[in-house]
């Protein structure tokens, strides 16, 4: 059975993510488990009252969210740090998914959406859906973010397997750079020379991509895809601002080979910036 850790801090940010660990949930028949995290670094007894306190607004939220009902749902109440608190519990209740709310946007994003996401995702081997938005629906537009990496194919899987794609519409989309495109301009070759050139390397991206897709047997009735010439995240976010999809979906290492315990640029930069819905899978460890 697919286990769920929907991860609270009883905000109105929080109470989205439950929401809509609530529709995986009964989507999937899937065990929820809901976790609240108490600060131990405070008096024993301050401690024990914020556990029970907390015990009783989880099953009370169990019986009142609407998505949470008919859903197999426990309530935990861990202490400690809240991104070890979360990452436990995942442990002990062999998760397949994480779903949390984003902070408060300040300076930032809260400097990266808030310590306490941003560990959990950096640290942790599980899939993170970060919730950004109200929940009315299952994803219906979900924008996977290719980079022709392991990590990206196994974000593209992961998203599919956990239902989280199910039969929405999917944009595939690949950024290419076209490097000659200076030295043609600097040259003074014409804008017929330098668009003929910019078209054979968006060709060379593409037969790339269609191979790459077909080795990793990512493919959908609803499935589309998108070469667009740019950086990475330039791309993603000037697609999600066009389409506006429900969810985007990104591997949270790409090709360049970055130290384990960062998420590489292009993931960090839409974890902060892109406004919707975010699964962040890691690499396969």
């Amino acid at each position: 059975m697919t286990t769920i850790v929907a991860a609270t801090d009883f905000s109105t940010r929080s109470e989205r993510a439950l929401r809509r660990a609530g529709l995986l949930a009964r989507q999937l028949k899937a065990e929820l488990v809901l976790v609240h995290v108490v600060d131990d670094d405070q008096p024993a007894s301050l401690v024990d009252l914020e556990r029970r306190e907390a015990g009783s607004f989880l099953n009370e939220q169990i019986g009142a969210v609407a998505e949470l009902r008919d859903v197999r749902c426990r309530a935990v109440v861990a202490t400690g740090e809240a991104f070890d608190g979360v990452l436990q519990t995942a442990r002990n209740v062999s998760a397949d998914l994480i779903v949390m709310g984003t902070h408060r946007k300040q300076l930032l994003r809260d400097i990266f959406v808030g310590t306490t996401i941003e560990r959990v995702i950096r640290t942790g081997p599980y899939p993170v859906l970060m919730v950004n938005r109200d929940v009315r629906h299952s994803y219906g537009h979900v924008l996977g973010a290719v980079d022709l990496s392991e990590p990206s194919a196994h974000a593209i899987k992961t998203g599919d397997v956990l239902g989280l794609i199910g039969d929405a519409f999917v944009t595939i989309v690949h950024a290419f750079t076209a490097p000659g495109r200076g030295k043609l301009f600097v040259a003074n070759a014409s804008r017929e020379r330098i668009d003929e050139y910019v078209a054979s390397e968006r060709l060379q991206a593409s037969e790339e991509l269609m191979a790459f897709l077909t080795a990793h047997q990512i493919r959908g009735p609803r499935w589309r895809h998108r070469i667009e010439e740019g950086g990475a995240f330039e791309v993603i976010s000037r697609i999600v601002t066009e389409t506006m999809p429900d969810l985007v979906v990104i591997g949270t290492h790409g090709r360049s080979g970055i130290a384990k315990m960062l998420l590489g640029s292009v993931a960090e930069e839409v974890l902060r910036s892109v406004d919707v819905d975010i699964l962040a899978v890691p690499p396969i460890r």
